[in-house]
């Protein structure tokens, strides 16, 4: 791969969206700036074959308890475009097929129960409607997966996330499960409700958006890891296709293929969404990227 791939189309039109240079408010010459350095970082990106650990490490260090890295860095698009690199690596190596991955966002909390069969991931009170979701890990031949952990995790219905709600209402692990899989890869799990959120009012992030002329808001969502022996770790989250901010996620964490349709009937919502892995070619990619991440 050559730095030409940072003057692609799809990078490239990354690049004004994220800047804001194709909206309408904002400041121009931030908004400039802005668009260089991130250019900038994706061509150092490439130029030195910066692989995700490597990536994720370098902010980890830069970060030196900024409490916000984790929101800025996917809403100046550099978590969406580690996807597009480590994609089209993918492509280049022959690889392909499988659900797609997307952004992981800074909210993971290592070390959630995990459960087996129909699991409710919902400890705490939450006056709105109940999510089912179902379906199966699969590998690219179609096979059921065996031995595979997903981890599920998502907000409350006021958009905010266990561990992380400056309310501090939300008992440990709230909407956070890792669920055990059988032999036939089949999951099935409830809980209530996910809202969307926008990034903390006045905080960094928000004022970066505003300078920008960007909103900070991102869809309702569910975020996943899937592990199993033999087979590529995969991040990803899905989007509900029904909300406002389905298409335009400040976090760029939609994808094609991961924008399913709630079935809202009454005061539930049913979603069937299968994933389908890759096989691993070697040990270290059944692992899972070296980000620091937060421990209960």
């Amino acid at each position: 791969m050559t730095e030409d791939f940072v003057q692609t189309e799809a990078v490239q039109t990354l690049l004004d969206k994220a800047s804001g240079i194709s909206e309408d408010g904002g400041n121009d010459r931030l908004q400039t700036i802005t668009r260089d350095l991130v250019e900038g970082i994706m061509k150092i990106i490439v130029r030195h074959d910066i692989n995700e650990s490597e990536f994720w490490q370098a902010i980890g260090f830069l970060q030196g308890g900024a409490d916000e890295y984790g929101l800025i860095v996917p809403a100046v698009g550099l978590e969406h475009f580690m996807d597009l690199v480590m994609d089209a690596r993918d492509a280049e190596a022959g690889k392909s097929g499988g659900t797609p991955r997307t952004i992981e966002g800074p909210l993971y909390v290592e070390g959630a129960p995990i459960v087996e069969g129909d699991a409710n991931l919902t400890s705490d009170p939450d006056d709105t409607d109940t999510l089912y979701m179902t379906g199966q890990v699969t590998g690219p031949d179609g096979e059921p997966v065996k031995g595979a952990l997903l981890h599920v995790w998502h907000a409350n219905s006021k958009g905010f996330y266990s561990h992380f709600d400056p309310t501090g209402e939300q008992t440990p692990f709230n909407n956070r499960r890792r669920l055990k899989l059988g032999d036939d890869g089949r999951y099935q799990f409830h809980s209530k409700m996910p809202a969307g959120y926008a990034c903390p009012p006045d905080g960094p992030t928000d004022q970066l958006m505003k300078m920008l002329g960007r909103h900070g808001n991102r869809p309702a969502h569910v975020h996943f890891f899937v592990e199993a022996p033999g087979y590529r770790t995969l991040t990803t989250q899905i989007n509900f296709g029904d909300d406002p901010f389905a298409k335009d996620d400040f976090a760029f964490g939609t994808r094609e293929g991961l924008l399913p349709m709630p079935n809202r009937q009454g005061d539930s919502a049913m979603i069937a969404f299968d994933f389908q892995l890759q096989r691993a070619a070697a040990p270290s990619e059944t692992d899972f990227s070296a980000r620091q991440r937060a421990h209960a």
